[in-house]
């Protein structure tokens, strides 16, 4: 009997011996602004970081907007409001992703700062700084895991992503090209607007003579742009006439610089094994898939990682599909959920 007494006091002091193990505080979800300078220019961001445990690195993607004035959320108001980057946010949150999304040049809080004068003096080289000085903003926060960056591009903003992925410290873990710009700007706007001119044909709003001076028309308007030369409107109609002025007037140095880029040749600065999704939407009437096919080869011959290319059925160039179009559908929130958790450790 005191033996057993002896051994069950023992065991109660083993125990009572060994503190309990503490368990780390929850952070909940929360947003904040993020401020960062870039060549002058005062930029602002929303920093979106998931509940995590206390100390916590947490993987983190940077969010790039598409073409135009689209602001963080994805957004052109007050026409148009998708929330693509937002709903971005949302959704790789789920899977414990933080993000940062920031106003870039001529949007939001942000404006065109240092360009404010001279706004003719705006290119593209200089939105691939600023996106490069947020993925340094974004891998400075307390919360996130230098090691375990994602760059996550809509439409041009996939291109932005691409052309300094190969180049900032450290490289990216990951890169999620969502509808990626991945042939020359004006090579994808003629293609776009024979397109339109097709379909107008179709209508019966012009006529099978009329579509082939438009076509001819676009083709030489888009070689004039790029040997330099005035356009020559007269076989356009209004709208792409001024669509075309646009292009020398104002625009002419973001378009100059925008076009000098070839998307597949970007890949070859990326790293071996860096994780890559590429997605198209079959009903993207503005980058249709067949576009991305020397995009998908290049990355091949770089040796990334998959998931590689994900055609999206029935989705529309905002990721939407007819059974939801104000919010993701459910084949980019797959296709992202592949991405992510392929790339977890």
């Amino acid at each position: 009997m005191f033996l057993r007494f002896a051994a069950v006091v023992l065991a109660l002091t083993v125990v009572t011996a060994t503190p309990a193990e503490a368990v780390p505080a929850l952070v909940p979800a929360a947003d904040r602004e993020v401020v960062f300078t870039v060549d002058g220019t005062t930029t602002y961001g929303t920093l979106h970081v998931p509940a995590h445990r206390v100390g916590q690195r947490l993987r983190a993607a940077l969010l790039l907007p598409g073409s135009g004035p689209t602001d963080r959320d994805g957004d052109q108001p007050p026409a148009s409001r998708p929330r693509t980057l937002a709903q971005l946010a949302e959704a790789l949150g789920g899977d414990r992703v933080a993000t940062l999304r920031f106003d870039k040049y001529g949007t939001g809080r942000t404006g065109l700062g240092a360009y404010r004068d001279h706004p003719e003096e705006l290119d593209h080289p200089a939105f691939v700084r600023q996106a490069g000085a947020a993925y340094e903003a974004l891998r400075d926060q307390p919360e996130t895991d230098p090691h375990r960056l994602l760059v996550v591009g809509h439409s041009e903003g996939a291109m932005t992503g691409l052309l300094f992925g190969g180049t900032v410290r450290p490289r990216p873990a990951g890169l999620a090209l969502l509808q990626p710009q991945a042939i020359r700007m004006l090579d994808l706007v003629a293609l776009q607007l024979h397109a339109q001119t097709a379909e107008a044909t179709r209508l019966g709003q012009f006529t099978p003579e009329q579509r082939r001076a438009i076509d001819a028309a676009i083709d030489a308007a888009v070689t004039a742009l790029r040997e330099h030369r005035p356009v020559d409107t007269t076989d356009l109609p209004p709208v792409l006439a001024q669509l075309f002025r646009a292009f020398q007037g104002a625009s002419a140095r973001f378009v100059e610089s925008d076009d000098a880029v070839y998307p597949p040749d970007t890949a070859a600065a990326l790293r071996p094994g860096t994780r890559v999704l590429l997605t198209c939407g079959t009903n993207d009437v503005q980058i249709p898939c067949a576009t991305t096919d020397a995009l998908t080869a290049a990355l091949r011959r770089a040796h990334v990682e998959g998931p590689g290319r994900v055609p999206l059925p029935g989705v529309d160039h905002l990721m939407h599909d007819a059974d939801h179009p104000d919010t993701l559908a459910p084949a980019v929130l797959d296709a992202l959920h592949r991405f992510t958790g392929g790339s977890r450790p």
